[in-house]
Order: C-alpha cells, then structure tokens, then sequence
C-alpha cells in the first residue's frame, strides 16, 4: 500500500501535535466560561487574555485590536460588512480585486446587491492587481478597499505597500488584507503591512479549524458583528471557545518562529517543481516568480484538471484543481477568468501545494508518478 502524499495544503493543513496536546489540555484543564466570575472563570479569562497578547505581539498592534474568530471567512466578513456600517456616512463606494477568495467576492456582491456602488480591480496575466486600474478608481468617497497578500489559487503575492500608498493618498478607506494563505509562509504584521485590518486562520498554518483572527492596527472601530452578550471586548458576543483562542496563539508563534526555515524548504521544492514542468511542452506554469513558495499551479493542455486529480488519487497523490472552496462547484475560477487565460489551458488547471512536512522525496515521487499518469492519458486519447 502506497503512503499518502498530501499536497493540497493551501486547502487546510494537518494540525501539530503540540497544537493538538494544548487544545486538549486547556480543554480539560479551563474548561470554564470566561465571563464567569468564578475562580474558574477568571483562570480561563486570564489565559484567554494571555492568548490575546500573544497575538497582538506577533501582529504588532495593542491587544484591544485583535478578536478571535471562527476563521478568515467569518473574519473577512465581519470587516466588510462593518466596514459597510461605520464609514457609510463618507459614501458607498467599495473596491475589491477581482481575484479575492470567494468569502470577500460574495460579500461584496451582497452589499452590491443593497445599494453600494462595488467595482473589481483588475488583475494583469500573473494575477497581480493593476495599480494603474487601482489608481483610476479609488476616489474620495471610498470607504472600503480590500486586497488579498497571496492569492489561494495560484499564489501571487500583491503589492500591498504600493496599493496602501495609492490609496492612502486619494481616500479615508479602510483597507482590509487577507492574509490567509500567507501567514507562517511570508511576514504578516501591521509594521510591514500599515492596513487597516488583517484576517486570518489557523488551519492554515497547522492549527485548529473553526478558529481566525482579525485584527485591526490600532483600535477597533467596527461595530458589532455578532450582538449577545458583549464578548471579544463587545465585537463578537457568544462565549469564547478559549482552547481555540489558546491555540491560535500558539500556532501562530510556532509558525512565526519557524518561518524563515519554512520558507526557505518550501521555496527549495517549489524550485525543483518549476524545474520539472518547464521540460514538458504540454505544461503551462501559471504560478509566477513572484509568489509565496508553496504554492504552483499549471495548467496542461488537452486534459481536464478533474481527471489529473482523479488519477493522481488513484496513486495516493492529492493535489486540487483550484481553491478547495471553489473545485466542487461547476463553472470556471473566477481567478483564471481574471487572469484571461486561454480557453484550452483554462479547464486544465491543477494546483500543488506544499507544507513543512512536505519532503523532496515526496516530490520526487510526485514527479515520478505525474510523468506515468500523463503518458498513460495520451495512450488513452490515442486508442
């Protein structure tokens, strides 16, 4: 029996064990609820705290700023939409690029659909916003421009500094940055990236599902996105899952800590992958120079990427088409679209990404394995 080679780890990531150990042991051990005001209640409120500062260090904004979450999309959603609510006074003109994760493009349509004036920043071939386009349309009355740093389908990272700088000089908006496929991989604070919120979350970057951050730079001055009891300093009401909180925190500082080293391993397999797909003339690298390294996406022509998928599985291999938030759908990736890449390439597209575990052995046998599935398509095609 052949041993999983998992390269799907833009979609989720598997959790750590000593993440896993600490979930577990504040579960046990502060379990209470910490609005009690119990001793029990007041442990589990210190450590929840305690995981709040953590954060807030890593982020490099005050404490107060960060709320916890249930992940970047619920993240990403209560920015837009209190964004919608706090700013509406300056106007109803929002901009988001075109090639934002399907959380950000559907709440933009939403608020498009009562009443706001929404309009998408173009992207160029490598998926890279325009500036150029993002400087004709942000105007005085923006009130909200967001702006993914890597982009989940093929890895790009935007120009966020250069976007800031645009924006800052023509408009108040608040301007929002997921940072979901970036964090652990790349530097995520508010020094290198001055917006005005970053959303992320923790599977992926080996922590729990169900738990996220967003954090804004300096105060928080978006209104309740979730109304009850007054919870997450009166942002998000509900009782705080404090082991998630906890464990947020330490994935984060693991992944911080181990950062430099991580990117390093994953930029050295991206290399050896890039390698491998420049000498097959069937292949198109869509994945461009500048990207976050464990992320390459292709496109091969003449074969559906659902049938890539399918018979690299059969291998025990796991790759995606695009994003796993969007492959079961029918239809095309809004982010291929945006990119306008070419009909015959577009339905052939597959994304491989790797993690820290990920070792070049696995790689090879990728290689190896891509090579006989490819081969014995073309023999099927000729029979």
């Amino acid at each position: 029996m052949r041993t999983l080679i998992y390269l799907d780890h833009s979609a989720t990531t598997k959790p750590d064990a000593a993440i896993l150990q600490t979930f577990l042991a504040v579960n046990e051990d502060y379990w209470f609820n910490p609005a009690s005001i119990h001793k029990g209640g007041d442990q589990a409120a210190n450590l929840l705290e305690r995981a709040r500062e953590q954060v807030a260090t890593l982020l490099k904004t005050p404490s107060k700023s960060v709320i916890f979450t249930s992940g970047g999309t619920e993240g990403n959603n209560y920015v837009l939409r209190g964004a919608e609510i706090a700013t509406k006074s300056r106007g109803k003109h929002i901009l988001v690029s075109s090639v934002e994760h399907p959380s950000v493009l559907e709440t933009a349509k939403v608020l498009q659909n009562e009443g706001f004036d929404v309009e998408w920043i173009a992207v160029d071939s490598n998926g890279q916003v325009c500036l150029a386009d993002l400087d004709r349309k942000v105007r005085n009355d923006t009130i909200l421009v967001s702006i993914q740093h890597v982009n989940n389908e093929i890895g790009t990272i935007q120009p966020i500094v250069d976007s800031i700088d645009i924006i800052r000089t023509k408009s108040r908006a608040i301007i929002h940055m997921d940072a979901v496929q970036s964090y652990g991989k790349l530097q995520v604070d508010f020094d290198k990236y001055p917006v005005d919120w970053i959303t992320l979350s923790s599977h992926k970057f080996h922590g729990i599902k169900g738990s996220g951050v967003a954090a804004s730079r300096n105060h928080i001055t978006l209104p309740p996105y979730i109304h009850g009891g007054g919870q997450e300093h009166g942002h998000r009401s509900g009782t705080t899952p404090v082991a998630q909180a906890v464990s947020t925190a330490k994935s984060m500082r693991l992944a911080a800590n181990e950062q430099q080293a991580t990117f390093k391993h994953l930029d050295m397999l991206q290399k050896e992958l890039r390698k491998f797909f420049e000498e097959l003339s069937a292949v198109n690298i869509l994945t461009p120079d500048i990207s976050a390294p464990h992320i390459l996406t292709v496109a091969v022509r003449g074969v559906k990427g659902e049938v890539l998928v399918n018979a690299l599985e059969k291998r025990e291999i796991y790759v995606s088409t695009s994003s796993a938030c969007s492959s079961k759908k029918k239809g095309t990736s809004h982010v291929l679209e945006a990119m306008n890449l070419h009909s015959e390439l577009i339905d052939g597209v597959i994304r491989i990404s790797t993690g820290k575990h990920t070792s070049i052995e696995e790689i090879e046998q990728f290689k190896l394995h891509f090579t006989h599935v490819m081969k014995q398509l073309e023999r099927n095609v000729k029979s």
